[in-house]
């Protein structure tokens, strides 16, 4: 696919060089604009809709972290690109595809194109369509240990688990059961069913997924009618339940 990108960085010469990087190395990137500020940026945004942003952090006027909290709702990937390291939580926050730093690195440039490249190759195959899979014949249970026994749980009428702290809320239909348990130790306990580890946060029945939204990282909705974040990093893996 032909990823739309725009290019926001603030020194003309750091753009010439990336955009002479994407033309002769990333053929599969359509460079729509160019941007020396916040305010030219967003303006360009707004106009092309692109699938790729390439943004530098340090701009007069602000920084990318301010241009991106004026897109709360976007549905491009970024791709910071900066002569410091330091900003790599803020960008990982930020729910940023890939972080590269200055000088750029060919071979990196070409992985995180390829990232993004293959993040929205599986987006526009959902398109926002219903993800439910409509398959309840998930055979087998798991095992609660609580202080008084133990409790059984269909694996099916999970819906999803949230982490809280060292404890685990389980989600099912009309209730939710808290358990002292991690949320690793559920995720290494449901492998062999149908649950993705979507954010740090949240492990999700993929079969009680109705909705995959555009955004930041991206959000799920589960039959409840429950919103979850999926966050940048765990993207990729989720999507690839809908290959």
């Amino acid at each position: 696919m032909k990823l739309k990108a725009i290019l926001i960085e603030d020194e003309a010469n750091s753009r010439e060089i990336l955009r002479n990087y994407l033309k002769k190395y990333c053929a599969n990137v359509e460079l729509l604009g160019e941007a020396a500020s916040i305010k030219e940026g967003l303006e360009l945004i707004e106009k092309n809709k692109p699938d790729l942003v390439f943004l530098d952090v340090e701009m007069p006027f602000g920084n990318a972290f301010d241009l991106l909290d004026q897109v709360p709702d976007r549905t491009f990937e970024t791709v910071f690109v900066t002569a410091y390291d330091h900003y790599a939580k803020d960008a990982l926050n930020h729910h940023a595809a890939y972080y590269l730093t200055k000088p750029i690195n060919i071979d990196e440039l070409i992985m995180a194109v390829e990232y993004v490249e293959e993040i929205k190759a599986k987006e526009d195959n959902l398109q926002e369509k219903v993800l439910n899979t409509n398959s309840k014949n998930i055979k087998g249970k798991l095992t609660l240990p609580q202080q008084d026994g133990f409790q059984i749980l269909n694996v099916e009428d999970i819906l999803y688990c949230k982490a809280d702290d060292n404890y685990t809320e389980i989600f099912l239909e009309n209730k939710k059961i808290l358990v002292s348990k991690t949320l690793k130790y559920f995720e290494d306990a449901l492998v062999d069913f149908p649950f993705a580890r979507i954010h740090k946060s949240y492990l999700v029945n993929v079969n009680e997924v109705v909705k995959y939204k555009k955004g930041k990282g991206g959000s799920v909705v589960v039959s409840n009618g429950k919103e979850l974040l999926v966050s940048a990093s765990k993207k990729k893996e989720f999507l690839s339940f809908f290959d």
